[in-house]
């Protein structure tokens, strides 16, 4: 495709970077911009500059924050006991949204992945035991998606964990095996995390 500005080029060329969009796609999306008021755009740039210089992650959780500490990890009204081990980010936000859930998290950064070189060490497992380690968790809840990685890492975390004086619990499978929980229906996820099941390693 041949451009009429080395300005636009660049810009398609970030913009198609992004998953999901083509370079047809990153076309459309830069002239939409060109045809918006400057101020639309020069707003755009500086949401995605704040959000790549100023984010940060939760040092308790994990979880993406504002401040040091998220909103959920500083809110008195969330219990404490309930600690409820997520692979990412996206999952926090989609268990928030079903409003039925008012523990904490731990966000694991991914699950075990040995074809793809995720093992132990590339996983926040060292936070995860410091927290079940205070005394102050009595419930871990697995919610890690259905497939056969996010069941191995169960697993494994319930065997680091069983000597611990503390309840295990899985969420129910109303959501489909080789689902990831992002693409829950807010329903669904709603009623697997309030039918959650015992887990003792061999569900």
């Amino acid at each position: 495709m041949n451009f009429p500005s080395k300005i636009l080029e660049k810009a398609v060329e970030e913009i198609s970077g992004l998953p999901g969009i083509g370079k047809k796609s990153a076309v459309r999306l830069a002239l939409y911009l060109l045809k918006q008021p400057q101020s639309q755009g020069i707003v755009l740039g500086e949401a995605i500059k704040k959000l790549v210089s100023d984010i940060k992650y939760c040092k308790v959780c994990h979880n993406f924050s504002d401040e040091e500490i998220c909103e959920i990890c500083a809110h008195h009204n969330r219990h404490d006991e309930l600690l409820c081990v997520v692979e990412d980010v996206r999952d926090v936000m989609a268990i928030e949204k079903t409003g039925q859930y008012y523990g904490k998290y731990l966000v694991l950064g991914g699950k075990l992945s040995p074809m793809e070189g995720i093992g132990p060490q590339q996983l926040r497992i060292e936070s995860l035991m410091q927290k079940v380690e205070n005394g102050l968790v009595k419930e871990v809840i697995f919610a890690l998606s259905a497939t056969m990685e996010g069941d191995t890492t169960v697993y494994y975390l319930y065997k680091k964990m069983k000597h611990l004086p503390l309840n295990f619990s899985i969420i129910a499978r109303g959501i489909s095996v080789g689902d990831e929980l992002e693409y829950a229906d807010e329903v669904s996820l709603g009623r697997s995390i309030r039918n959650r099941q015992t887990y003792d390693g061999a569900s």
